[in-house]
């Protein structure tokens, strides 16, 4: 029992941070103040290669798009109209998912478990709060530890592989974006193939394509069978995103089962508070909010993560 009278729980009961611990209590507010001004990044093996996966199968779709059906086609126009689309979204989707990936999700600041910081919070006699006994700190309502991130995660929704970080309060907003535009860029690469094969088979295929008929028939399956898996793997996670939001509910609290025991904000008020402000345009920007940070490498104890 705290002297203020509030209670701190945790799963394994640990005290608080004593005055000799091994920690800084100046260190911590430090780094609340300048996490805006670092870039986020996940030193996971399994993440990374994953992330990487990503790139490459959209720089792929875009070399097939690009040089197998548009440059060889006849007809200037769809060409240039179907060139400029396909290549937009892929642009679009790359950008969201940098943002999803560099950004950081919502973590709570390591080990502020202090009896200073308790103190500034002016909690009432009685109050329980929670402190998470892997990563030291105090968790806020609706907070969650990630085991990959080792970090608490505010709102966490699950941990994303393809993107290399947590998808929580602070990149929601990018990982729906990165969905929405792989699964359209998917729609678009496979009616293209649709059109493809239908202009070969009534032509010659030696015609239709700068490449050998054998090239490029499997050039095109292996662009249909990653189209068909990133649009039903996307689609549904978009899906299941837009739904978690205007529910206000995430999906590890769906997966729990927990009681909202806050003010939930359904509908257009959640997209509101995930997207910022009104709709318009700028939901579908990857680019809001983005500036340019200075390199400077800065070494983490105790975490995966490190900023630049």
């Amino acid at each position: 029992m705290q002297p203020s009278g509030h209670r701190l729980r945790d799963v394994e009961h640990h005290p608080l941070l004593a005055e000799n611990d091994n920690y800084d209590s100046s260190s911590s507010s430090s780094s609340e103040t300048d996490m805006a001004d670092r870039v986020w990044f996940i030193r996971d093996g399994c993440g990374m290669v994953c992330a990487v996966m990503t790139w490459l199968l959209v720089v792929y779709a875009d070399f097939v798009v690009t040089f197998v059906m548009l440059l060889p086609s006849k007809d200037f126009w769809y060409s240039v109209v179907n060139g400029v689309l396909f290549n937009c979204l892929a642009v679009l989707a790359l950008s969201s998912h940098l943002r999803t990936m560099l950004t950081d999700p919502g973590a709570v600041p390591k080990g502020n478990a202090t009896k200073e910081y308790l103190e500034s919070l002016q909690l009432k006699p009685g109050e329980v709060i929670y402190k998470c006994p892997k990563c030291c700190c105090i968790k806020p309502e609706r907070a969650h530890h990630c085991s990959i991130c080792k970090r608490c995660i505010r709102k966490m929704d699950h941990h994303c592989p393809w993107v290399n970080n947590c998808v929580g309060e602070k990149n929601q907003r990018f990982f729906v974006l990165f969905t929405m535009y792989i699964a359209l860029s998917s729609v678009h690469a496979l009616i293209l193939c649709g059109l493809q094969f239908i202009s070969c088979v009534r032509g010659q295929w030696t015609e239709c394509s700068d490449f050998s008929p054998p090239i490029t028939v499997i050039l095109l399956i292996f662009l249909c069978l990653e189209g068909l898996l990133f649009f039903t793997f996307t689609a549904v996670m978009f899906g299941t995103q837009i739904h978690s939001i205007c529910n206000d509910e995430t999906e590890i609290e769906r997966l729990k089962s927990e009681k909202p025991t806050w003010e939930r904000r359904l509908r257009w008020e959640g997209m509101k508070s995930v997207f910022g402000g009104p709709p318009s345009l700028l939901w579908m920007n990857p680019f809001v909010g983005f500036r340019f940070r200075r390199l400077q490498l800065r070494p983490r104890r105790g975490g995966p993560e490190f900023s630049v």
